[in-house]
């Protein structure tokens, strides 16, 4: 299996500035990020986070309709997000969208997979932690 670690956990919201400001009074997270636009993946996010805690991603459709909210994936960072894509899929694991740039991670590749029944985000490289952290 490869050797992935888990990087963030990604929140689905309504309202990302008022759950942002919540999760600030009532759990101590702070914002590291401004709100930025993933567009091919069809969101605007926000990083939250707290020392001793995973980091927070939340984020929220940019377009209109039906969507789902509360847990939307975890995140693991993958050094090779090609061949973990392969190995994930030999495991089982249904590729979602394959490895594109993502605009809230300074363009390194994302992917996404479906696996264990739960969304999983894939993040290559690791440069964006700087600029975060």
């Amino acid at each position: 299996m490869p050797d992935l670690r888990l990087d963030h956990i990604g929140i689905q919201v309504r309202d990302l500035l008022r759950t942002a400001e919540a999760f600030e009074r009532l759990f101590g997270y702070r914002r590291v990020t401004d709100p930025v636009v993933n567009t091919r993946q069809g969101v605007r996010g926000v990083f939250l986070e707290k020392p001793g805690s995973l980091p927070l991603k939340l984020i929220t459709p940019v377009t209109p309709g039906p969507h789902a909210y509360g847990l939307h994936h975890l995140a693991f960072m993958a050094p090779d997000l090609e061949s973990t894509l392969v190995e994930l899929g030999v495991a089982g694991a249904h590729t979602l969208s394959p490895p594109q740039p993502g605009e809230m991670f300074d363009d390194e590749l994302i992917a996404s997979v479906r696996a264990a029944g739960i969304n999983v985000e894939l993040v290559a490289g690791g440069r964006w932690r700087g600029r975060i952290s």
